[in-house]
């Protein structure tokens, strides 16, 4: 009924950038939270930044300062911008989104595929 999907993960040294789109497609309603969440080697999936429907932001302390997360809600899209990049940002990184889903009258909440992202010299 709902899909995310991630792209523009990819290789970069440490001190680079990249931006992570997601675009969230189906029977939706509505979108509430939606959020990057990422999973290192050896380690639980972790909350890296959300963004709510009225633009308020929440960081992980570790990439305050370093990364920004953004929403178009007239097309259903989160973005998370990285600079600065570190090696302990290497992970899966999975967009999330709370949705109102189309003849459910219920939020539920959906997870895009996942991307890598691997910061490497």
């Amino acid at each position: 009924q709902v899909q995310l999907v991630e792209s523009g993960g990819g290789l970069v040294q440490p001190g680079g950038s990249l931006r992570l789109p997601c675009v969230a497609s189906g029977s939706i309603v509505s979108i509430n939270t939606m959020g990057w969440y990422r999973r290192a080697p050896g380690k639980q999936r972790e909350l890296v930044a959300a963004i709510s429907r009225s633009g308020r932001t929440n960081y992980a302390d570790s990439v305050k300062g370093r990364f920004t997360i953004s929403r178009d809600n007239a097309k259903n899209t989160v973005s998370l911008q990285m600079n600065s990049l570190k090696l302990e940002d290497t992970a899966v990184y999975y967009c999330n989104a709370e949705v109102l889903v189309l003849g459910t009258g219920r939020w539920d909440n959906y997870w895009g595929q996942g991307t890598q992202v691997t910061v490497s010299s």
